[in-house]
């Protein structure tokens, strides 16, 4: 019965949102780290952020978690020989996976800070620290929430399309959402009974995840004004 399936599918489903999640924390640590290096005056430091983004947002999601997954698995257990005989390295999927779509989704949200920074006006950080506060405070107290405000839309944006993109770490072995929806899907020959399940669970989560995020968009909105010309 196709039913006797589903609790291994919604089982796989509880793995795609711990990737998604876990993925996105990756996520904002590069991107604030990208976009920090992008406004530093170090040249050094901007080529680097520079040569990050556009290099892995020029190159497909897929093609990246193949080459981490197996190609920077036979790196890793090259260097092992070298300096251990014998020793051989598994790389777990759920680490391989999410290593890389955070890597990836990193490029993104690097562009998002940087704007949002930007779109801050200087003076907002010049007043705080002619009150006597330190860097650490400025960005805590002023900076940070300013440039959520503005990063929260494309930031949004960015978590809605990397939810969906954890669909591609089925293919290197994960028991995700989706693995686990074709492995039923195989043994049923119900393609289209379990691939709709899957679509409606992603259909939920991206539901759920729009409800939050307004709402969150919503209490950061408090007190802001806008001004019409």
């Amino acid at each position: 019965m196709p039913v006797n399936y589903l609790p291994a599918v919604f089982a796989g489903a509880l793995t795609t949102l711990a990737v998604a999640l876990v993925s996105l924390l990756i996520a904002i640590v590069l991107g604030l780290a990208g976009a920090m290096a992008r406004l530093s005056r170090v040249r050094a430091l901007r080529v680097a952020a520079t040569a990050y983004t556009t290099v892995v947002r020029g190159v497909p999601d897929l093609v990246l978690m193949l080459l981490v997954y197996y190609g920077g698995q036979r790196l890793l257990n090259a260097a092992l020989e070298h300096w251990a005989d014998g020793a051989y390295l598994d790389v777990d999927p759920f680490v391989a996976g999410t290593l890389t779509i955070g890597f990836v989704y990193g490029a993104y949200l690097g562009e998002t800070f940087r704007g949002a920074v930007l779109a801050v006006p200087a003076g907002q950080a010049e007043a705080a620290r002619a009150y006597g506060m330190t860097g650490p405070q400025v960005w805590r107290r002023v900076l940070g929430p300013l440039m959520l405000r503005h990063a929260l839309p494309a930031l949004s944006n960015n978590w809605l399309v990397m939810l969906k993109s954890t669909a591609i770490i089925s293919v290197i072995g994960l028991p995700d959402l989706m693995q686990r929806a074709g492995l039923a899907a195989g043994a049923t020959r119900e393609p289209f009974f379990f691939y709709g399940v899957a679509a409606a669970v992603y259909l939920l989560f991206t539901g759920v995840s729009e409800w939050g995020l307004r709402s969150l968009q919503s209490r950061l909105g408090i007190g802001a004004r806008e001004i019409r010309l």
